[in-house]
Formats: structure tokens, C-alpha cells, sequence
């Protein structure tokens, strides 16, 4: 028969109880530092998106509100100039504050 070589060297040694428990152990510890992150990292994923949402609201509103006062701004020059419009300040002149044009006499010339 061929000789074979045995390796005893390499015979695995028994399993210490001790051991198996320490490596439980680390792997739950690494698990849990793994959760936590992810716990985190999901909190703030879900923070900033509602700041976004949040955000868009407020740009709508206050891009709401500039339009009303675009409207309102266009709305108050056309007041000013029906109410700077020389016919309707001669009629009020003569209405109600009973004034006329003046006649020749009453007109001085200032040099």
C-alpha cells in the first residue's frame, strides 16, 4: 500500500464554550451599531423631506401672495391715473368747490 502522510498539526482543537459566546456577542453589538445608524440615517432622510414639502408650500404661498400684489399694484395705478386726469379735477374744481376759469381780468402777468 502507498504511504500517506497524516498531518496532525492541523487537527482542529475543541471548541471552547466561552469563545462562541464573545463571538455572538460582537456580532450582535456590530448589528446593533448597524441599526442605529440606519435608524439615523432613516430619520433624517424623513426629516429633510418634509422640510422640502414644507418648503414648496411656503415658496407657493409667498409666490401666491406676489401675485395678489401685482394685481393689486396694477389695480392702484390705474386708481391714480383716473384721478390725476385734468377733465375730472376741472369738474370737481366747478362742482363742488364752485370755482370757474378766470376772465381776462383777472389774470396778472408777473415779470
Amino acid at each position: 500500500m502507498a504511504q500517506s502522510k497524516v498531518a496532525y498539526g492541523k487537527v482542529a482543537a475543541p471548541a471552547r464554550p466561552g469563545a462562541v459566546v464573545r463571538e455572538n456577542w460582537i456580532s450582535f453589538r456590530y448589528l446593533t451599531g448597524v441599526m442605529v445608524m440606519l435608524t439615523l440615517v432613516s430619520i433624517f432622510h424623513v426629516w429633510s423631506r418634509v422640510e422640502v414639502i414644507d418648503m414648496n408650500l411656503r415658496i407657493g404661498e409667498a409666490s401666491r401672495q406676489f401675485r395678489e400684489q401685482q394685481q393689486e399694484n396694477k389695480r392702484l395705478k390705474v386708481e391714480v391715473a383716473s384721478l390725476k386726469a385734468p377733465a375730472r379735477i376741472e369738474a370737481l374744481a366747478k362742482g363742488e368747490l364752485g370755482m370757474a376759469l378766470p376772465t381776462d381780468q383777472q389774470v396778472v402777468l408777473v415779470k
